[in-house]
């Protein structure tokens, strides 16, 4: 037997077991730090929530594929939580306090680890009282390539209406009927302040005219805007008295990743003399729209694409929050280009429509299947003691609706109040499918408005087991009882 007849022969014979074991060595979580922080607004400083990713940089970017494998660490002095919105991980890993995960203590931290299907502009942000209100919050970006494909840069904008004052103040004062920060009526819903002829409303039908006349005899015949009085709209941290500069080429391509993190305040993106494409909402394709005008309720995103002229220039992008003057903004500008000032207040913006809504067109289109459940929810509530609630209840207990994994669902939103409610449903994404008695072939989204005395109806696959939140994004309704739960049964 030769050497190499004898070597074959000891390994052939040796046990496994006592063969050296190659250790791989699973990759390190990214780190996101939940930390105070302070931020000057008009001169003033106050004290906000930030969320800091790898790199020092706000929030997270990564590829879409790539395990979605996260620690987050909590560097306050509260409980916390976050919610990864747009998402749609297990259940368990949702980041919602009392669904599966508890909150995280001040000084210590959890693990998120899943795979995610998700790509898109998301974000993250906090599921715990009214910490969002104070800018627990931050952008989330799923690619899909490592370089654009079509933009020759991108831009993302986080957007937060802000207040100097405790939340909890202002909610205690809400509960209590106080009129304070309940002042910004809807006189009429005249729809003044703003030129929509600016968006394409071909095919709308109409679907807002009358709206005064569905609005009769609620709240003594005017709906509310919005019911709390805001210190700033902020655009990235700031106000349009000192705006961020976006630095762009001549003749070049720029996709706004636009989030609307306001804890209360629907907005419309203007922008202005320029032209832009619609191309996404909430991280879903959809045919491109054409226009200077679009709607972005609270906690939906709007990617837009803009072409710079070749002759340069600045180019104001403007956000308006609905029923009010005030206003935020980003310049985008070419080297060398002159600046101009903008007022940090304007003309009143009239309310959020479903005019455009109607008209987006999904580029994924969902399985031809039948609907095998139809449920109807009622958006109801708010007296002068402010309580909002779901089916007539506040919180309610028992879910919403119950389902069986494989299942199509469908849900009718009726909402009975003089508010605009952007209602949210975690662990899904949803399409809608009718407003009011129209049917549409509609975008795919996580959020969607549903104005006073309106319906809309949502369709989707339950294909998540768990109990998954269903709520009204408006973070003062939520916290007032806007806040149920749907849950899946191996039961018919």
């Amino acid at each position: 037997m030769n050497r190499r007849e004898l070597l074959l022969t000891g390994l052939a014979g040796a046990s496994l077991m006592s063969l050296p074991r190659l250790a791989f060595a699973e990759p390190e979580p990214q780190l996101l730090t939940v930390s105070k922080r302070v931020l000057e607004v008009k001169g003033k400083p106050a004290s906000v929530y930030g969320i800091t990713g790898p790199g020092g940089k706000p929030g997270l970017s990564m590829m879409f594929g790539e395990h979605f494998r996260v620690r987050v660490k909590n560097d306050t002095d509260s409980e916390t939580i976050v919610h990864w919105h747009g998402l749609t991980p297990p259940f368990g890993q949702d980041g919602v306090a009392m669904y599966g995960q508890p909150a995280i203590a001040p000084g210590a931290a959890q693990d998120y680890d899943f795979a995610n299907t998700r790509s898109g502009t998301h974000w993250m942000h906090s599921h715990m009282g009214l910490q969002e209100q104070q800018m627990l919050a931050a952008p989330l970006i799923v690619n899909e390539v490592k370089q654009p494909v079509f933009d020759d840069q991108e831009h993302v904008v986080m957007l937060h209406d802000f207040t100097f004052r405790n939340p909890q103040e202002i909610l205690a004062e809400l509960t209590g009927g106080g009129g304070a920060h309940a002042g910004h009526m809807m006189q009429g819903m005249n729809m003044q302040g703003m030129d929509h002829s600016r968006m394409d409303h071909s095919g709308s039908g109409g679907m807002m005219q009358g709206m005064t006349g569905m609005m009769s005899g609620m709240m003594g015949g005017a709906g509310m805007l919005n019911d709390i009085v805001f210190d700033a709209y902020l655009a990235n941290d700031r106000t349009l008295e000192d705006p961020e500069i976006v630095p762009v080429d001549k003749n070049s391509t720029v996709r706004l990743r636009i989030i609307n993190g306001a804890a209360a305040s629907n907005m419309w993106i203007d922008l202005g003399a320029m032209e832009g494409e619609l191309i996404a909402v909430d991280g879903n394709a959809i045919y491109p729209m054409k226009g200077s005008l679009f709607p972005l309720a609270m906690a939906q995103r709007a990617d837009i694409r803009i072409k710079i002229p070749a002759e340069g220039g600045a180019f104001p992008v403007l956000f308006r929050p609905e029923g009010v003057g005030e206003r935020t903004g980003i310049i985008l500008a070419t080297a060398g280009a002159t600046v101009p000032r903008i007022a940090s207040k304007g003309e009143q913006t009239p309310a959020l429509d479903l005019a455009q809504e109607l008209l987006y067109r999904p580029v994924a289109k969902l399985p031809q299947e039948p609907v095998n459940r139809t449920h109807m929810l009622m958006l109801t509530g708010c007296d002068t003691d402010y309580l909002w609630g779901l089916n007539g209840e506040a919180n309610p207990v028992q879910p919403l609706f119950t389902m069986r994994q494989g299942e199509r669902i469908a849900v009718m939103m009726h909402n009975m109040t003089g508010m605009a409610h952007p209602m949210h449903l975690h662990g899904h994404y949803f399409k809608v499918v009718a407003l009011g008695n129209r049917v549409i072939d509609g975008a795919l989204r996580d959020v969607v408005l549903v104005p006073p005395m309106e319906s809309v109806t949502i369709m989707f696959d339950a294909d998540n087991p768990g109990s998954w939140p269903f709520h009204c994004h408006h973070a003062y309704h939520m916290n007032s009882g806007m806040m149920g739960s749907v849950g899946y049964t191996s039961a018919a």
